[in-house]
């Protein structure tokens, strides 16, 4: 009896470690993919928004941008104003803008095949554990990253004022590329991994 009760604490033990790794995996994929993204679109990013906007939060759209996130901009003039949706890489005219869109899912596959292969992942199962909390570390990357990425600006011009910003859309930003994006795709990484390993 006292065998197996250690066991089950073993197994609890390990799989709360399992989760734990996974969600800091996902720290370092949204990281990886935000690199990515800065090394493709940098130069068009430094071009396009000169010294007027940080190119970091230029960049972080970019990325927004890659999870089918729309970034909103709006803006308002005395008391008119108004909100837009932007998508910089649909209107970008450079071929490197739109291979943007397969790093994302390019790297969560890889991370979650990294994952599943470390932890020598051969059934089904197994592969949901390794790949689906990568969604936790991810998520908390994509809702911080969508807050700190806005920018700002008011002006005031003859008496009148006038202020404008630009963010991505936080609700989108935390469902879409922090929690279906990684379950999704590192999920998929996992169970190819546990396909091939199982035959």
């Amino acid at each position: 009896m006292a065998q197996q009760s250690l066991s089950t604490t073993g197994r609890a033990r390990s799989n709360t470690a399992s989760v734990a790794a996974s969600a800091g995996t996902g720290v370092l994929a949204a990281a990886i993919g935000y690199l990515l993204t800065y090394v493709l679109i940098a130069g068009e990013v430094a071009e396009e928004f000169g010294d007027g906007i940080a190119e970091w939060k230029a960049v972080a759209w970019y990325f927004y941008n890659a999870h089918m996130v729309d970034v909103e901009a709006s803006g308002a003039i005395g008391g008119l104003g108004g909100t837009d949706t932007v998508d910089f890489i649909a209107q970008s005219s450079s071929t490197s803008a739109t291979v943007l869109y397969l790093v994302p899912p390019l790297v969560l596959v890889g991370v979650g095949a990294i994952l599943a292969y470390q932890w020598d992942v051969r059934d089904l199962g197994a592969a949901v554990v390794a790949g689906a909390p990568v969604a936790i570390g991810y998520a908390v990357v994509a809702g911080l990253g969508a807050i700190v990425a806005e920018s700002s600006a008011e002006r005031t011009f003859f008496g009148i004022e006038a202020s404008g910003s630009i963010a991505p859309d936080l609700v989108p930003a935390i469902v879409l590329a922090g929690i279906l994006y990684p379950l999704v795709f590192a999920t998929a990484g996992a169970v190819l991994v546990a396909i091939v390993r199982s035959r």
